[in-house]
């Protein structure tokens, strides 16, 4: 089976975004993958000063926690990032997250599979159209890999929510044991 990383992008407390996470995570678990789970709080991600740099080294000039996670996203097969939906589009620390591993580009990296996870107040179904496409142009530009699902929740938004709706929390397993 495959190495799994998950990436969860919010920095709120009780996250409804890291609740799904945890049922996602389960799920991959039981379908008999390897998961690690990462999550940005608390941890000091800059952002990416455009020196190219790296695409020679494979290293970024800057010394914060983007190193340590840019490493586990090129050994992993199976990427999943986690967000909440901010203004129709994914959070800020996970774009500057995808930025930062720019130094992957010209690299080894295993990662072939890409999902994402989103989470938001707007239950319309376009809600998450943006992220998943701003996702994808990460994507496009990493030729062994490909955006390989999503799946978002609409209409939540208080602190833990996410706790009391089992259909949700059933779906993000669901989705979590059906990683390839």
């Amino acid at each position: 089976m495959s190495k799994v990383l998950v990436i969860t992008t919010s920095l709120r407390a009780k996250s409804n975004s890291d609740i799904l996470a945890e049922r996602l995570v389960a799920g991959a678990k039981d379908a008999g993958h390897e998961v690690e789970k990462i999550s940005l709080k608390g941890k000091k991600i800059g952002f990416c000063i455009g020196c190219f740099g790296c695409l020679k080294t494979q290293k970024c000039v800057q010394k914060d926690d983007a190193a340590d996670i840019i490493e586990k996203v090129k050994e992993a097969d199976t990427l999943v990032f986690v967000t909440p939906i901010y203004y129709y589009e994914m959070s800020g620390q996970m774009k500057t997250l995808i930025d930062r591993i720019n130094p992957l580009y010209t690299s080894d990296y295993k990662f072939r599979k890409v999902y994402m996870l989103s989470v938001a107040a707007d239950d319309a179904e376009t809600t998450p159209d943006k992220a998943v496409n701003g996702l994808q142009g990460f994507v496009d530009c990493f030729e062994k890999a490909e955006l390989s699902g999503s799946v978002f929740f609409g209409g939540i938004n208080g602190a833990a929510e996410a706790a009391d709706r089992e259909e949700d929390l059933c779906k993000a397993y669901e989705f979590g044991k059906a990683i390839d």
